[in-house]
């Protein structure tokens, strides 16, 4: 799953995040987990991030930097492994 959103609104303390953190993802039915296991900055053309995994796999992208004014000239990524059962 990639999910992707803006730096200022709903990805705006994205950057605290560090590998190992467990992320929960919510449904009205399930709540699934994934650890990070890795950040990167990359440029925008990288669609590296995006191509399927073999495992259960979260990736979450934002533009880079977290405070720069205008068209931001990377992408952080976040990618993260599921855990556990539902």
């Amino acid at each position: 799953m990639v999910l992707a959103a803006q730096r200022d609104t709903l990805f705006r303390r994205l950057g605290e995040i560090e590998a190992g953190d467990v992320i929960r993802i919510t449904t009205p039915h399930v709540e699934y987990a994934y650890r990070v296991t890795f950040t990167d900055i990359v440029d925008p053309d990288d669609t590296w991030v995006l191509r399927p995994t073999s495992a259960e796999t979260l990736t979450l992208v934002t533009c880079y930097p977290f405070r720069y004014m205008g068209s931001a000239p990377k992408r952080f990524v976040v990618r993260a492994r599921r855990v556990g059962p539902n």
